[in-house]
């Protein structure tokens, strides 16, 4: 169920809070207007995280209107089959809202160790998992066989209330994670990246779809964007620099410059804009801030930087049947 097509999309991915806290700021984003709400995903990680499919199921459950989304599940470290079944669950109960955001993950070695699955065989066991839950969304009965994964006559009811299953947007920058997208996605959503490069990995994407036979029409083109709103760069900067050094424990202060959205408002339109230009609609906004302060971030973000693009609506265009392939190269890190 894509969005329609008439405006650029906002979403927002919180950081966590106690329970109540937690409800009540998905609450309030929805009353904000926001387009949609996400979560992150780990089993291991540097600071406390809520498991991401139970978190959505409370979010569903206090809202009404607003997509819910994972960015992005690693479903490497779990059973599809199992992924499968929640994941219907989830979208039935929230009357049809769920996206799915899958990605490889890795950086985190420990979380693969801790459920025995070999940090190497991520990504094909990505690719197989991917096939695994769309054939037990929609089929009845499914069969299936790969390399990780074999059945045969499984049925999982109830299905999803989205005919063809929760949207799958494919999370990542690598060339592995654009050519997973253009093959296996029904859209992409990146982070840590410049709008130069997110311009050349959509040309990847449309290149691999091409390649597969594929169509993207109605493709999804998202950025996780790490944002502080705040009344001067380096305020702002210093507060972006602690929160992300803390949560994947390594220094941020070399990245803010080339990848932040830093500053007073209009610095931080600059940059969704050139996003815009280079082809994304859908930003997801994650308020890098000290976790009390969140609050205060988004209401920020809904009163400084949502009405300008709500009063200035483009229409996206959508990917061409038979996409072009690729006219530059990517960004080199």
């Amino acid at each position: 169920m894509p969005f329609p097509a008439d405006r650029i999309r906002f979403g927002v991915s919180l950081s966590p809070h106690p329970p109540a806290e937690q409800v009540a700021l998905a609450e309030r984003v929805e009353a904000l207007g926001f387009d949609s709400l996400w979560c992150g995903d780990h089993i291991v990680f540097n600071i406390p995280l809520y498991e991401s499919l139970t978190l959505l199921s409370f979010y569903a459950a206090r809202t009404r209107r607003i997509r819910v989304g994972t960015c992005v599940y690693l479903l490497a470290l779990r059973h599809p089959t199992v992924v499968a079944k929640i994941t219907s669950t989830l979208d039935a109960l929230s009357g049809g809202r769920l996206i799915f955001g899958v990605g490889v993950g890795g950086e985190i070695p420990k979380e693969f160790e801790a459920v025995g699955v070999p940090r190497n065989e991520r990504g094909t066991r990505v690719n197989e998992g991917i096939e695994v839950v769309r054939a037990l969304w929609t089929q009845a009965p499914a069969s299936f066989s790969g390399r990780f994964f074999k059945f045969e006559g499984v049925n999982i009811e109830p299905k999803p209330v989205q005919p063809a299953g929760p949207p799958i947007w494919i999370g990542g920058r690598s060339d592995a994670a654009l050519q997973r997208a253009g093959r296996l996605g029904d859209g992409w959503v990146s982070y840590v990246v410049t709008a130069d490069r997110y311009r050349q990995s959509v040309e990847k994407i449309k290149a691999s779809a091409d390649a597969a036979g594929r169509s993207l029409d109605g493709f999804e083109t998202a950025h996780l964007a790490f944002i502080t709103v705040g009344r001067d760069y380096e305020t702002a900067k210093a507060a972006w620099v602690k929160r992300l050094t803390k949560r994947y424990n390594q220094d941020f202060a070399p990245l803010a410059e080339k990848y932040g959205f830093i500053g007073p408002p209009a610095r931080c339109m600059e940059q969704i804009e050139r996003f815009i230009e280079a082809g994304c609609r859908h930003f997801i906004l994650n308020a890098i801030c000290e976790v009390p302060d969140e609050a205060e971030q988004l209401e920020l973000l809904a009163s400084e930087i949502l009405p300008h693009f709500r009063k200035n609506p483009l229409t996206p265009p959508s990917f061409p049947p038979h996409p072009t392939s690729p006219h530059g190269g990517e960004e080199k890190r």
